[in-house]
């Protein structure tokens, strides 16, 4: 497959974005960060999409971050607008990583709601040994999700990690053999298909808002009351009771 930029599809109620630059590892351009928030809000505006799944091309790399040769003059604040749209995205996102994961890319990783890995597949964060002292919300996102200690190691030893420490420091909420990823990827699938679209957005918006420390008790409580007056939980619950 010839390299080229981030591709977005549509597969019924799934999009799937798709890092194109397999003999680069998949690589994060700088003008990639354009395209990949257009892919997002392009995707936020269909109101028939359930759930976004990003992944990589090819079997041995999801993404090996920001291009190298662009950092010194070109890592300015497209890349983080994109990752912070990422990390709102107000529908479920699935990160099915086709490969290993370096730099950059860990952190793209990291905005998703799920992270999916194959067996084999690495993990490195080598941003102290290049000399970059990462920018804020990407430690905010690492000590949100991974932890203080695990955060520790990453950055300041900048040792590769293998598929069962991801797993172990929760970068990864499944591993599984790399001909299951798809299996995988559509469990996560079917269960927010069961769910009801409105509860997931808000809920998310909610569980977002409090791991940051903006926890709004009066706007929980809102969304809380408004589904408990709500048709679609009052067609659920009428249904569960038909089936007895």
């Amino acid at each position: 497959m010839q390299d080229q930029e981030p591709g977005l599809g549509f597969h019924g109620d799934v999009a799937t974005l798709t890092l194109r630059r397999p003999s680069q590892h998949n690589r994060i351009a700088p003008e990639d960060c354009t395209v990949i928030s257009g892919h997002l809000r392009q995707v936020a505006a269909r109101e028939d999409i359930r759930a976004l799944v990003v992944t990589g091309t090819g079997e041995k790399t999801f993404s090996s971050g920001y291009t190298l040769g662009a950092i010194k003059d070109q890592l300015d604040g497209r890349f983080e607008d994109m990752l912070d749209e990422l990390e709102q995205f107000p529908l479920p996102t699935i990160c099915a990583m086709n490969g290993s994961v370096y730099g950059g890319a860990t952190d793209l990783a990291l905005c998703c709601d799920f992270r999916v890995g194959v067996t084999g597949s690495r993990f490195l964060m080598p941003a102290s040994r290049i000399g970059l002292h990462y920018y804020p919300g990407g430690i905010r996102r690492y000590v949100t999700v991974l932890g203080l200690a695990a955060s520790k190691k990453l950055f300041l030893t900048a040792q590769t990690i293998h598929d069962q420490e991801m797993l172990r420091i929760g970068f990864l909420h499944e591993l599984v053999g790399r001909d299951a990823l798809d299996d995988a990827v559509g469990r996560y699938l079917d269960g927010i298909r069961a769910c009801e679209p409105a509860v997931l957005k808000s809920v998310k918006a909610d569980l977002m808002a409090v791991a940051e420390g903006r926890y709004d008790e009066p706007l929980l409580r809102s969304h809380y009351e408004a589904s408990l007056r709500s048709d679609a939980l009052a067609a659920r619950l009428a249904a569960i009771t038909a089936k007895g």
